[in-house]
């Protein structure tokens, strides 16, 4: 090995606040082949194990670096984004350590698998010369707009066992996509603006009708401000005890939070009741302050209640009565979505089939999406998609 290689085989040994770099897969095999003092057969293993990882991500070793660099949650990382105050020797850390893999990045792939005693082919890679400093700089500007660590690389989560999870093929839904219900979802993206501009955000109850876009607003406004920093985590409501842990683990995060809940309704006697409501009450362990609950449903008083119910023995009925119904009203904003009258579901139909190309006869078509709605139960959003897909497929 010639003394550069072997410098930065030594360099990268010394690496402390980006460990988890010189750990993750290809810089790992990186360093395995060029410790490596064997015979020329064992080197080149360990040199086409590690250009075969490099492949699976891309091919560039300089990109690979500086994803892994800037996706990487370390403890520099975090103290910016807490806004605390990161001590001098840790700032020296980060600077030394960027430098040595833009030195990296400028070593050519010839250079690293000069092999003694074997001069058959070996398989290259790209090394595109990256100043990583200039980019790390770039990442701690935009901080509070990108994220960090899982919450740089995806925009939706869900929950999984208890822990957030990204969604790696989340609905790509965008506000052009839906079509009616501009004033409604007008609501939505203002109070997502303020949650965005620090302003004060209401925790919003989307109900209505079935088919109506509730949930498509939800997730399209979310990919709407994606960039500015917002991240979507889906709650399902057998999940809502872990709202509190949730909302422990993003409350220090730089970016702002939309907590989804789809299809909300509860019985009276279910345990995420007693948990959602301190949430929305602003209870003090419950609440990330750079959040928002934002929660669909199809009826407009979530809390189901049967007529038996409000005849029981309970002495303070109508206290229970209203404790009851009074969920819905703890969200600050409640957006009513109806079902579409003729003039709308017409439209909703008219555009979604000129949006992909449908031929057709607009008197034609509008008399068979009528006739289609009335097959369905009622006119509704989602049916003029349902009719619209149908009548390409015919085509």
């Amino acid at each position: 090995m010639d003394a550069k290689l072997k410098s930065i085989t030594i360099k990268l040994a010394s690496v402390t606040v980006f460990r988890a770099v010189t750990e993750s897969g290809v810089i790992k095999k990186l360093l395995k082949f060029l410790k490596c003092d064997g015979q020329a057969e064992e080197k080149i293993e360990l040199y086409c194990s590690f250009v075969s990882e490099l492949y699976k991500n891309g091919c560039d070793l300089g990109k690979y670096m500086l994803k892994q660099v800037l996706e990487d949650e370390n403890e520099y990382v975090i103290l910016h984004a807490e806004k605390q105050e990161v001590a001098p020797c840790m700032i020296e850390a980060v600077k030394k350590e960027l430098e040595i893999f833009s030195e990296i990045s400028r070593i050519s792939s010839k250079d690293i698998a000069k092999i003694e005693d074997f001069d058959g082919f070996l398989p290259s890679f790209e090394n595109t010369n990256v100043d990583f400093e200039k980019e790390y700089d770039k990442k701690i500007d935009r901080l509070f707009k990108d994220g960090y660590g899982i919450y740089s690389k995806y925009y939706m989560f869900n929950i999984r066992g208890g822990e957030i999870t990204p969604l790696k093929s989340a609905d790509p839904i965008s506000t052009f996509d839906l079509i009616g219900y501009e004033n409604e979802r007008q609501k939505v993206i203002d109070n997502t603006k303020a949650l965005i501009e620090g302003k004060p955000a209401a925790n919003i109850l989307l109900c209505g009708d079935a088919g109506t876009g509730k949930s498509s607003t939800v997730k399209a406004v979310a990919n709407m401000f994606a960039s500015e920093g917002i991240r979507l985590i889906e709650v399902q409501k057998e999940q809502l005890m872990s709202l509190p842990v949730i909302m422990e683990e993003i409350n220090h995060n730089p970016l702002k939070f939309i907590i989804f809940i789809d299809d909300l309704s509860f019985n009276k006697t279910e345990d995420g009741f007693g948990t959602l409501k301190a949430i929305l009450e602003g209870s003090a362990s419950a609440k990330a302050n750079n959040a928002v609950i934002y929660a669909t449903s199809n009826r407009r008083h979530i809390v189901k209640e049967s007529f038996s119910e409000r005849d029981g023995d309970d002495i303070h009925r109508a206290d229970t009565i209203q404790e009851l119904l009074s969920l819905s009203e703890r969200f600050g904003l409640t957006i009513q979505f109806s079902k579409p009258n003729k003039e709308l579901y017409l439209r909703i139909v008219k555009t979604l089939a000129d949006n992909i190309g449908l031929v057709y006869d607009e008197k034609d078509l509008f008399m068979r999406a009528e006739a289609f709605a009335l097959r369905k139960g009622g006119r509704s959003a989602r049916g003029a998609k349902q009719f619209v897909e149908q009548e390409s497929a015919r085509q």
